[in-house]
């Protein structure tokens, strides 16, 4: 079972954060935290890689509730949103997949915010 999900893009990376970002902004959600794993990896292990940034994207009322459902679930909060440069070359935007995510929890209560979180995210993917 993915843990994600996926699309390759044919914006350039620049273009794919901020088209996600709008998307997301769309659906309800906003990007709580931005990671340039590039540039941290080269400043602190000298290493060279592909552009790969993850977002840190938040519904607050979605998260209002599973906080509600499950005290401990900020552990897997915010949805990371990953956009990096594929080994093709292409962008590609991934985004965890919440029911999957959820699923570790064993509370029943959360399948369906699970599944409502997973058709918005899905729909902001579908629109890049």
């Amino acid at each position: 079972m993915d843990y994600y999900i996926s699309k390759a893009t044919n914006y350039t990376f620049d273009e794919a954060v901020n088209k996600i970002s709008s998307e997301l902004k769309e659906v309800g959600f906003g990007i709580l935290t931005e990671i340039d794993m590039k540039a941290t990896l080269k400043k602190k292990l000298d290493v060279d890689r592909r552009p790969y940034k993850i977002l840190g994207a938040c519904n607050p009322q979605f998260a209002n509730k599973a906080l509600s459902m499950e005290e401990k679930i900020g552990i897997l909060l915010p949805c990371n949103v990953l956009v990096f440069e594929n080994e093709k070359g292409k962008t590609e935007v991934a985004i965890m997949d919440p029911a999957v995510a959820m699923s570790v929890v064993e509370n029943h209560k959360l399948e369906s915010l699970a599944s409502m979180v997973k058709e918005k995210l899905e729909l902001a993917l579908s629109n890049i």
